[in-house]
């Protein structure tokens, strides 16, 4: 017979086993033992097996938002429960920030691979509705997850997605139809994910669709003229915001109606056609003997288009003929596919206005100073000081916003400076460019009010969170400059200074591209120098091509943009480090380029020295690089595969010889000048005693050195790169 504390499952046993963990038994002759509280013992588990219970929630998720996309990631909770069944589950929700009420999400969002049974850490949720907040639980499930009574254990995370492209147009109905006219009306999308700018209506007639026209109209109407009669045509029509056009809707067909349709009596159709013509002919007579004098140059106003019916040749003279066309309608021709009328929206050079007030007035919203509320300084700019505060208009919930005012004493030319960034931004609208809500000139001060980014400049965010993020976050920083960039670059607009510094993040860690006054800003940029033909540019950031001849196109702002992808893996580390602009110009000049920061991925760095390319025509297009990211992020694994440590320094040491001691006289001392002199003894007890060895150093060295501080990895290694640097210039005695 067992004590209490063993058990036999069957009479047949010859022994008494103990009971298994996290259970007990208080009688004697138990035939099982039964689970501690909290612990539990699924049916199908041996009664020899311990009990167990669900695990702790999932730790340190990120998430990483790319449109209506969201990518999720986590670490495994830090107690399975004594289980290795261990799966994941996603809750979403969809919340209103005002209300703080959230609903489930429904059925509309697709999770890959999977909502339920997840047996790796990460996920994609798709189909999101675009500017809305969601809460995303991801909870940690095992086998015996299901019997316990206690709260769901989970780890939370919230997001807001970004601007997407409008869903399709579902519902198109016909209004009016003649003979050679259709109308057609219809619904917004069911998910137009942001302000409708315009829509698009293809049309051709049937089994012609190589020789289409397109009409564009901000209403959910139009109206089809110029068609042939008793024919049938097939329209499609799709939305546009400012993410870019949805895709078509499915071809509706629509006939229009045969020319004498309206009469009921065909057998008067012959006569009718005889007497107008007759009639028509007569009237061309009359009108050309009135009007044979000098009416028939054309130039007698209203009797000009009379001129023509009865000159016909002399409408070639009289210029051309326009139809009548909505003014809230633009209209292009195709044939085979060829554009006849081109109709795309271009960034307009605010300098090219004689009035720089028209500018201002044309693409900045005017607001009344009332309805803004600053509430404290949190810069200062070149014109006067920037603050955040509350922007509250009429009808609309009030904002956050970043307010930049004009001092006090300021010149005509200073004011005209100060609005011509917003002339700029105004013309703007881009989930990853920073918005204009309007400008105050009306009354001082005068004012520019853009939307409020919670973690100011990239640079100055990244080097205070040194460490912080995963290489999926970072990317996806990186992702919304490019977007930003495409787009900018899409409407002809070239930035000449692209870099972390005029990059703003928000809260939800979405990157905006800003600072769009480069003329002015520069003369107090300290990351400015003049050139040799004269003006400043930043020069660690600008292309050689851009330096040398002032050629600034969007491939230069590609090199910005690889300078920028530096600074953003590096945490904000200065690119060149603390190397002059002029040893800068001679490095790149002669074909060097900026290393791989520490534990770069491969991909990320061989895109950056793809952007770095001498020959400008050579460098990725900004749209490329967007589909180079989004691949990287749909596909996590390809950025594991890190950089070699060793080429990182040494790749350039082979073609140059050793470092020598030109730059310094020992091991000691170079540690000493870098600040790093508590870690001489052990690089002199581990063979690294001159600056040849120290040459080969690679992070993994430094880790089994014992150098385990990321910071003192990073400064010695940037030191041994700066070296190198100087080595390529000539700076370093061999």
């Amino acid at each position: 017979v067992c004590r209490p504390g063993f058990f036999k499952a069957s009479p047949h046993s010859q022994s008494c086993s103990k009971c298994p963990p996290h259970s007990y038994t208080h009688e004697e002759a138990s035939t099982s033992c039964v689970c501690e509280k909290d612990y539990f013992r699924r049916e199908s588990d041996p009664p020899t097996m311990a009990c167990t219970r669900p695990p702790s929630a999932p730790r340190n998720a990120i998430s990483n938002v790319n449109e209506t996309s969201v990518f999720l990631e986590w670490i495994p909770p830090a107690d399975t429960g004594g289980r290795k069944d261990v799966s994941y589950y996603i809750a979403c929700k969809k919340c209103n920030s005002h209300a703080g009420v959230c609903d489930e999400c429904g059925g509309h969002v697709r999770y890959l691979p999977r909502q339920i049974g997840l047996k790796n850490t990460s996920v994609m949720m798709v189909d999101l509705l675009a500017h809305t907040n969601y809460t995303f639980e991801i909870e940690a499930v095992n086998g015996v997850s299901d019997l316990s009574p206690g709260a769901r254990q989970y780890v939370s995370v919230n997001v807001t997605t970004n601007q997407a492209a409008p869903s399709p147009v579902t519902n198109v109905k016909k209004g009016k139809i003649a003979k050679n006219s259709i109308s057609l009306s219809w619904q917004e999308p069911d998910r137009p994910n942001g302000i409708i700018l315009e829509y698009e209506i293809k049309y051709f007639e049937k089994d012609q669709e190589t020789s289409y026209t397109i009409i564009k109209s901000k209403e959910t109407t139009v109206t089809a003229e110029g068609l042939k009669p008793a024919s049938v045509y097939v329209f499609q029509i799709r939305a546009r915001t400012a993410a870019g056009y949805g895709v078509f809707s499915r071809r509706f067909e629509f006939e229009t109606i045969p020319v004498f349709a309206a009469s009921s009596d065909q057998s008067q159709i012959p006569i009718i056609a005889v007497s107008v013509t007759v009639g028509v002919i007569l009237l061309a007579v009359v009108i050309g003997f009135l009007l044979s004098g000098s009416c028939c140059e054309c130039g007698c106003g209203r009797a000009s288009s009379l001129c023509a019916v009865a000159h016909p040749s002399l409408i070639w003279r009289c210029g051309y003929s326009k139809a009548k066309q909505d003014p809230e309608e633009e209209k292009m021709h195709f044939h085979n596919g060829h554009i006849k009328l081109p109709g795309v929206r271009t960034y307009i050079d605010p300098h090219t206005y004689e009035d720089p007030n028209q500018a201002v007035h044309e693409f900045a919203k005017e607001i009344e100073a009332s309805c803004i509320t600053i509430e404290r300084v949190i810069g200062a700019g070149e014109f006067g000081e920037v603050c955040s505060g509350r922007l509250k208009l009429p009808g609309k919930r009030e904002l956050p916003v970043a307010i930049k005012t004009l001092k006090v004493g300021y010149t005509e030319k200073q004011r005209r400076d100060f609005l011509g960034e917003a002339s700029i931004m105004g013309q703007f609208d881009h989930p990853n460019i920073i918005h204009l809500e309007g400008v105050v000139t009306k009354s001082k001060p005068v004012m520019i009010v853009t939307e409020y980014m919670e973690n100011g400049s990239l640079d100055t965010f990244l080097k205070k969170n040194d460490g912080q993020f995963t290489v999926i976050q970072l990317v996806g920083m990186l992702r919304g400059i490019a977007a930003g960039m495409k787009y900018l670059s899409d409407m002809g607009y070239v930035h000449r200074d692209l870099a972390a510094r005029n990059i703003l993040i928000n809260s939800n860690l979405v990157c905006k591209v800003s600072d769009f006054g480069l003329s002015r800003v520069l003369e107090d940029d300290p990351e400015a120098a003049y050139t040799t033909r004269g003006g400043k540019i930043p020069i660690r950031w600008t292309a050689p091509e851009a330096i040398a001849f002032r050629k600034f196109t969007s491939a230069s702002d590609v090199w910005s943009y690889g300078i920028v992808m530096w600074e953003v893996v590096s945490y904000g580390e200065r690119p060149y480090w603390e190397m002059t602009n002029q040893d800068v110009i001679k490095a790149v000049e002669e074909g060097y380029r900026l290393p791989s920061p520490m534990d770069c991925s491969a991909a990320l760095y061989q895109l950056m020295l793809d952007c770095w390319q001498k020959d400008r025509n050579s460098r990725p297009k900004f749209d490329e690089i967007v589909n180079m990211l989004d691949k990287l992020i749909r596909n996590p694994s390809s950025l594991k595969t890190l950089v070699n440590a060793s080429s990182r320094v040494s790749n350039l040491l082979a073609e140059h010889g050793p470092l020598g001691s030109g730059a310094y006289r020992s091991v000691g001392e170079w540690l000493e000048a870098i600040k790093m002199g508590r870690y001489t003894e052990i690089f002199m007890e581990n063979g690294y005693s001159s600056m040849d060895a120290v040459a080969q150093v690679t992070l993994e060295d430094l880790r089994r050195l014992g150098v385990t501080l990321v910071g003192h990895q990073k400064k010695i290694m940037n030191s041994l790169q700066e070296m190198k640097v100087q080595l390529v210039n000539g700076m370093v005695a061999l």
